[in-house]
């Protein structure tokens, strides 16, 4: 479906961005890929990499409307990465996180209505479901923006839906990469929070691969979540260095024993390798969430179901990530 489309993709910049780049590449023949963000050496540094006749390269950011709007024209499909993700340093610059988090999802949502863009899928967070620091705070808000906006799409054919994922092994601020640098310089005792502290860990190419399918699955107004792996972070960090031994610091301001991406009050739809979480208000299409458009059929779960990386069935053993983190060990 991307074959001969015009996709955008906001802080394409990004870890996620350049790798759905890397793959769109691989596996379709889009007629553009508009690469929208602020930062121009990273820009540079990508156009680098990919420079095929259909890649675009727009500075701007998604608090700017106006030059958003611009890059958007005659685009058929986006996906919103652009984010202020540092915890800390959203709890330190709050309404700067809101701005980009909220402000800017609101941008996108309003000029992809103007424009008629075909599909819109937002990337969000675990932080997001019940968040206990403003990060998710904002993204859930994001997350609310996007689902309520197919609401006011009218007769237009625009959809707009949510992809929600854990921890990606080797993003940029993420445990792996930070204990890969302590373990380099040599040190003999690594930082844990907490021992009985767990998270969802999925990988770049996993996360874009989900991405990229529920464009085929969407309806619109879904919150997709992918069934992943949860890992204790001190098997993590027994994986990546054996003869460590641990320092426990205590949990942080702002951060969860256990990430949870399905709350008890969510009510949603088990299909084999995803959930479906159902929008809580009505829109003027009709929309079974029980199946998709690739004829997916799925269950819909009983209340009070919740989807904790503590209480998951699914856990990595140390082999299994070390397999998938070998290339940021």
């Amino acid at each position: 479906m991307f074959n001969g489309k015009n996709i955008l993709i906001t802080g394409g910049t990004g870890s996620f961005g350049k790798k759905y780049t890397e793959i769109l590449l691989k596996k379709y023949k889009p007629n553009k890929i508009i690469i929208y963000s602020r930062d121009e050496l990273k820009q540079y540094e990508m156009a680098q990499k990919f420079n095929d006749k259909c890649m675009r390269y727009f500075i701007g950011d998604v608090r700017d409307k106006d030059r958003l709007r611009k890059a958007m024209e005659d685009v058929d499909i986006v996906i919103h990465a652009a984010a202020l993700k540092h915890v800390p340093v959203a709890e330190y610059n709050p309404m700067e996180c809101i701005k980009t988090n909220i402000n800017g999802a609101q941008n996108v949502i309003d000029n992809a209505i103007d424009l008629e863009v075909e599909k819109i899928i937002a990337l969000s967070t675990d932080k997001a479901a019940a968040p206990i620091n403003l990060y998710g705070a904002t993204k859930l808000a994001s997350d609310k923006l996007f689902i309520a906006a197919n609401n006011l799409v009218g007769k237009r054919k625009t959809r707009f839906s949510v992809v929600r994922y854990g921890n990606v092994i080797g993003s940029r601020g993420s445990v792996v990469p930070f204990f890969a640098k302590l373990i380099k310089e040599g040190v003999k005792e690594l930082p844990i929070t907490h021992k009985d502290m767990t998270r969802f860990l999925i990988t770049l190419e996993e996360g874009v691969n989900f991405v990229l399918k529920n464009f085929e699955r969407m309806q619109g107004g879904e919150i997709f979540v992918p069934k992943i792996p949860s890992m204790k972070i001190v098997d993590l960090a027994k994986a990546m260095c054996p003869e460590c031994k641990f320092k426990y610091i205590g949990i942080r301001p702002g951060e969860k024993m256990h990430e949870v991406m399905i709350t008890k009050d969510d009510r949603c739809v088990e299909f084999d390798d995803h959930y479906v979480i159902k929008p809580t208000i009505n829109f003027s299409f009709d929309a079974d969430y029980s199946s998709n458009n690739i004829g997916e059929k799925g269950q819909e779960l009983e209340y009070g179901f919740e989807y904790s990386s503590g209480s998951n069935d699914w856990w990595l053993s140390e082999e299994e990530f070390l397999k998938k983190a070998k290339e940021f060990i």
